[in-house]
């Protein structure tokens, strides 16, 4: 029996890999099962390919993966569902629920079970996004996703059995913390579409602080330590927008608490979270200091991945934008390498699009226009795959842009007309960008029958002015979705 399964295949999760030092690995399947054990306790991030090699060796000495185990693995693989994989991960956690139920392992049943269903809710991975919790979604038991108000009722009901097995000694008490943070994830998802945002948010941030405080008792307990760090990123990505100093804080004793645990590898995440709010609250050069040394790290254990490197790269990108002649050479930089690392085995269609959408504006306002034009064709690819209308619509006006000073004005007036489509089509008020959109859309159409009847007033010598206009493409519109590569 191996730990990959059917839904692995067919979905295109990545094979698993052994990593860096690999070569000194022992070869006895017990030695390799114990060793997979004890990554899967650290949460460590090649657990997956530990559970691999010690399911490949039982299997080879006629052995299998018990219940437990298997239902491990099935987790491990579920957090390796990153970019096109990702749809994989729902499907694996419940996977792994039920067999942790054979297993009689009733508290890790509910946590994984809490992970398939926030493995839906369509926007994407959290910024932290690493074993321990994961990724923003939420599929039902059946094969259709559900609404995010269902799958946050859902979790709240998973949290209420939880307390009850721990009373009764069948649930342990990181187990049940885990519960409540998935579902105060769920809960932070959502809250800019609650009636009340600031008051949901207040009273969200008043259960993670219990949360933290009911971590605080388990010092050297390290799986508590982590949640206690993840519960603080998450109040501070909630608190930023009210209390941006307060946010600062609970980010950095995330980070240290991670440190503390013996666990950097789930810092990346929460290091592009305080990058942005120290960006936002004025200290650009704090911002890119932490980045930097985010890329500069080297740990020897858990080194960063591909998709971490483009992502921080990206964010560094951003930050260093505007900071005078440095910043003018070191930004195309950052981004080409964000693209690269974004393509690599694991690709992430969302970073890589916006880092080819970013540097392709940039090589605009620089006038290398085909340069340009080629990466914005390849962004709008990756942002069919992956949606994203703003950046469709800012994409489609720079392609447009540069067609016109290619003397291209057919071409021009068509992306212009397509644009202004796009931005008019757009009919999800659940990010807030409806205003920004129609008033892009009716300037862009103007723009489209300006170009068309070849009026003289139509400047070749630089970009269009009404492109700075446009909405921005990072993240989603809504005061409590943190942006970490943008402005929002």
């Amino acid at each position: 029996m191996s730990s990959r399964s059917p839904d692995e295949s067919r979905l295109g999760v990545r094979p698993y890999a052994p990593g860096p030092g690999a070569e000194g690995e022992p070869e006895d399947p017990h030695e390799l099962l114990h060793r997979a054990r004890r990554l899967t306790a650290l949460g460590h991030p090649r657990a997956g390919s530990a559970w691999e090699r010690a399911a490949t060796a039982l299997r080879r000495a006629g052995g299998a993966l018990a219940p437990g185990d298997h239902a491990d693995a099935l987790d491990a693989t579920a957090f390796d569902c990153r970019g096109a994989a990702r749809p994989a991960a729902g499907p694996l956690f419940f996977r792994a629920a039920d067999l942790h139920e054979r297993a009689g392992e009733r508290g890790k049943a509910l946590v994984s079970r809490a992970r398939a269903l926030l493995a839906g809710l369509g926007h994407g991975p959290d910024p932290g996004d690493h074993p321990g919790h994961g990724l923003d979604a939420g599929y039902d038991d059946g094969p259709g996703p559900c609404s995010g108000a269902t799958t946050v009722a859902r979790i709240a009901e998973l949290c209420e059995r939880a307390a009850a097995l721990h009373a009764l000694g069948q649930a342990g008490a990181v187990e049940t913390a885990t519960v409540r943070l998935l579902h105060g994830r769920a809960r932070a998802a959502l809250l800019d579409t609650a009636p009340n945002p600031v008051a949901e948010a207040a009273a969200l941030r008043a259960e993670l602080t219990r949360l933290i405080e009911v971590t605080a008792p388990h010092p050297g307990d390290r799986a508590a330590l982590g949640v206690r760090a993840d519960a603080r990123a998450l109040l501070g990505r909630i608190t930023a927008p009210d209390d941006p100093a307060a946010a600062l804080a609970q980010l950095r004793a995330a980070i240290e608490d991670h440190h503390a645990a013996g666990r950097p590898w789930p810092a990346t995440g929460h290091r592009l979270l305080l990058a942005s709010v120290l960006r936002t609250s004025g200290a650009p050069e704090e911002a890119a200091a932490l980045l930097r040394a985010a890329l500069a790290s080297d740990e020897r254990d858990a080194p960063l991945r591909a998709g971490d490197r483009a992502r921080l790269c990206l964010a560094l990108a951003r930050t260093v934008a505007g900071s005078g002649p440095e910043g003018a050479d070191e930004e195309p930089a950052l981004l080409a390498e964000a693209v690269d690392h974004a393509d690599g085995p694991v690709r992430d269609v969302r970073v890589g699009a916006l880092a080819r959408l970013r540097l392709g504006v940039l090589y605009a306002e620089r006038g290398r226009c085909r340069e340009a034009s080629a990466l914005l064709d390849e962004a709008l690819t990756g942002f069919g795959e992956d949606g994203g209308t703003a950046a469709r619509v800012r994409a489609r006006a720079w392609l447009a842009d540069c067609a016109l000073r290619l003397g291209e004005p057919g071409r021009a007036a068509l992306e212009y007309a397509r644009a202004a489509a796009e931005a008019r089509a757009w009919d999800d008020p659940s990010q807030g960008a409806a205003d920004d959109l129609a008033a892009a859309a009716r300037s862009l159409h103007a723009r489209a029958r300006r170009v068309r009847a070849g009026g003289g007033d139509l400047s070749t010598d630089g970009p269009w002015p009404g492109l700075r206009a446009l909405p921005e493409t990072s993240g989603p519109w809504g005061r409590y979705r943190e942006d970490v590569y943008g402005q929002r």
